[in-house]
């Protein structure tokens, strides 16, 4: 299944984010922790690299991925040229008080009331970008939901007379090429419901889980999952949560229970789970890249 999801206002926000850049010193990049790679856009990317401009990569929602996981993706981004990254939680104050530091670090010479620091908070829908700058700026000014594209303007806020944010609405990108990306996309909620078939997305996850995390679906089901595969752990999932379709002869609701799943795992209820690490994003761009179909010169 390939996922697209890019609503039009996302086009206008592109634009507006490649002129606000030109005057930005640093990109302040929000990542979902669990899938730090797949939840980067290549767009602001290439729009950074353009103006060459440092970037903060914050690993955001780090209380619920994989603690190793997060560890191997820090370094990962680390060994990149001007880049600098950080777990974090934009729940906790204490978290978000650091950034404005680890920034400065990254554009030293903007650190005085002539060259105040300016920082361009980037990333796609439902990271936690609004949660941040509402807690940078310590009172509501952005619009935070459980639901991706709320913010759908780009806004400046000046917060001392040195330092300046600009909050930008969140962006993907036109084409997701790796169909894994979109499912992963999908199982953390940033993109628009109306993109996927949730019951698909719940049985890629299911198997992932199976795959990477056995234990923690026995933990919270109740359920050995031995010998199961994705499709027998929604219909565990149905059984235990009385997910029945009513006047169906007991018909398991499986769509149902695929909601459940992936509520469980959004919440964090699961547990602490990273659909992706370095070397397992590796591994499936090699596959990928073995299944692409082989195109014939032409003569």
């Amino acid at each position: 299944m390939s996922i697209q999801w890019y609503p039009g206002h996302m086009t206008s926000a592109r634009k507006k984010a490649g002129e606000t850049l030109a005057v930005a010193d640093v990109v302040v990049e929000v990542l979902d922790a669990r899938l730090p790679q797949a939840s980067s856009n290549p767009m602001i990317h290439e729009l950074r690299n353009f103006r060459q401009r440092p970037c903060l990569k914050l690993l955001n929602k780090a209380d619920l991925a994989d603690p190793e996981a997060t560890k191997a993706w820090l370094a990962y981004f680390d060994a990149q040229p001007n880049v600098k990254a950080v777990a974090i939680s934009c729940k906790k104050p204490g978290d978000v008080a650091r950034i404005p530091a680890l920034a400065q670090k990254l554009a030293p010479h903007r650190n005085d009331a002539v060259k105040p620091l300016r920082l361009m908070i980037m990333g796609i829908p439902n990271v936690g970008k609004s949660t941040l700058m509402n807690a940078l700026v310590k009172k509501k000014v952005a619009a935070v939901g459980d639901q991706p594209a709320v913010t759908k303007s780009q806004q400046r806020i000046d917060i001392s007379n040195r330092l300046t944010l600009y909050d930008t609405p969140g962006m993907l990108w036109p084409k997701i090429d790796h169909p894994i990306d979109g499912l992963m996309l999908a199982a953390s909620h940033a993109v628009g419901v109306n993109a996927y078939i949730g019951e698909d997305v719940a049985t890629w996850l299911a198997g992932f889980l199976l795959d990477q995390y056995p234990a923690l679906l026995k933990a919270r089901y109740g359920f050995a999952t031995d010998d199961m595969d994705a499709v027998a752990v929604l219909e565990g999932v149905a059984k235990k949560r009385g997910c029945i379709i009513k006047g169906r002869g007991g018909e398991l609701d499986l769509e149902k229970a695929s909601g459940i799943l992936l509520t469980d795992y959004r919440s964090g209820t699961l547990g602490r789970i990273s659909l992706e690490t370095p070397s397992l994003r590796a591994q499936r761009a090699e596959a990928l890249a073995k299944a692409a179909p082989v195109v014939a010169d032409e003569d």
